[in-house]
């Protein structure tokens, strides 16, 4: 991103908020670094992409292939938290299905909500498309219905796997998904949409629990050595995961690369290309970063909440002790409606400080959602966050973070600590770009 020049020579610099921008000056005796992940060419036939990614697949046979064996299809897709296009995939998918004589009533779409609260029939159709939704079950993922989970014993990390019955109990078992970073999995996509988002509430606490988040393995960007996204990948196994569609995007949502095929070397070829994409070096460590998120991430503050949480769990920190992230973010929702997004709130407003958020953890553990209180006690044990715009202040002080109207007042609240001198990391899609400190 490119500052714009103004009247008084100071950049204009952007950032996402909602679905719009918000524009913003540093005071002039700040330094401005911007980091943005590397350009790509926009793939400008998207649904033609996808087609050849089904019929060239990485690691397995064509999805018209493996269908003519199945009787009954499950088709895992991402829900409204994620930008992914599904409503590209998903149709795509299933004409595959009806070429190998797949009937529609044999087909079921489960949305991957994890622990988040159920999709509106809005979001299903924003989703999947209005046809879609007509033709095929619909449903989503109820990680606190026994009757609707199978239990497939426990990995060889000790992690119980209790997934969907749809999912499970399907002769062909395919997910969709974005491969982005991710501060638990390294880099979404592959076998997590299956295996957390249509996970029952033991598996996601384990695999969100202290001792997978306090590891060292368990970093942005990192595949290899990272307990997650081993225990994600033999649930996948376990489950017996088929077939993934996956894309990489740009910071504008744009689809760069599309892969298909075996949930394990599709990723791994995905992850590639999107490290070149989205990794992007910086100098040093500096005192204040700032991290846009914009719609769909900042409709709560547990999602919103990410962009610090990522940019503080970067392969290096990049705020240095006692340093700030700025964060933009409506927050609509207030903390979040679902069931995880209210544990996270009432741990971090009913804790008496960000130290007994943390020993509580470690010493008692958490159910899921609560994670995120977790997580954000870390940041903030060295660092402060301010959030700026959101509908709810009251709320984001409840949580122990700063709340500030607009992005001059939260500027001046982090420069009346550090002083005015401050270096300033711009990251404007906080929740892509992963920046990488040399120094």
């Amino acid at each position: 991103m490119d500052p714009s020049p103004s009247p008084d020579s100071r950049p204009i610099y952007r950032v996402p908020y909602g679905q719009s921008t918000l524009e913003f000056r540093l005071p002039g005796t700040m330094h401005a670094t911007v980091a943005v992940s590397r350009p790509g060419a926009p793939i400008p036939d998207v649904k033609q992409a996808i087609r050849e990614a089904l019929d060239g697949p990485v690691g397995t046979p064509p999805l018209r292939e493996l269908a003519k064996s199945a009787r009954t299809v499950c088709i895992v897709f991402t829900d409204s938290t994620r930008s992914c296009p599904d409503h590209l995939m998903v149709p795509a998918m299933l004409d595959e299905l009806a070429s190998a004589g797949i009937k529609d009533e044999d087909i079921t779409l489960l949305c991957a909500v994890g622990m988040h609260r159920p999709s509106t029939e809005v979001e299903k159709v924003a989703k999947l498309g209005a046809e879609v939704v007509r033709r095929y079950r619909v449903i989503d993922n109820e990680p606190q219905n026994p009757t609707v989970l199978v239990d497939l014993g426990k990995t060889t990390g000790g992690v119980p796997i209790l997934l969907h019955r749809a999912a499970v109990e399907a002769d062909l078992l395919i997910a969709t998904g974005v491969v982005e970073p991710h501060q638990y999995a390294g880099y979404s996509g592959g076998s997590k949409t299956l295996a957390v988002g249509a996970a029952g509430e033991a598996l996601i606490a384990f695999t969100h629990g202290p001792a997978f988040v306090d590891h060292p393995g368990t970093r942005l960007g990192r595949i290899d050595g990272n307990p997650f996204r081993e225990a994600v990948m033999e649930v996948g196994r376990k489950a017996g995961l088929d077939f993934i569609v996956n894309v990489v995007q740009d910071d504008e949502k744009r689809v760069l690369r599309v892969a298909a095929g075996d949930p394990v070397f599709a990723h791994r070829q995905l992850v590639s290309f999107a490290k070149s994409v989205y990794e992007v070096p910086i100098p040093s460590q500096v005192d204040i970063a700032i991290g846009g998120v914009g719609s769909p991430k900042d409709v709560n503050l547990y999602q919103a909440s990410r962009a610090p949480s990522y940019l503080f769990f970067a392969p290096t920190p990049v705020v240095r002790p006692g340093g700030y992230f700025i964060i933009p973010a409506r927050c609509d929702e207030g903390a979040g409606q679902g069931v995880g997004e209210q544990r996270f709130l009432a741990a971090m407003r009913n804790a008496p400080t960000i130290h007994s958020i943390l020993e509580d953890a470690r010493k008692n553990g958490y159910p899921p959602g609560q994670q995120r209180a977790f997580v954000m006690a870390k940041v903030l044990e060295g660092a402060k966050v301010v959030i700026v715009g959101s509908r709810f202040p009251d709320l984001v002080a409840d949580c122990k973070m700063i709340p500030a109207e607009t992005m001059e007042e939260a500027l001046a609240h982090a420069a009346g600590e550090l002083g005015l001198a401050c270096e300033v990391l711009i990251v404007p899609h906080a929740l892509l770009t992963l920046p990488v400190v040399q120094a």
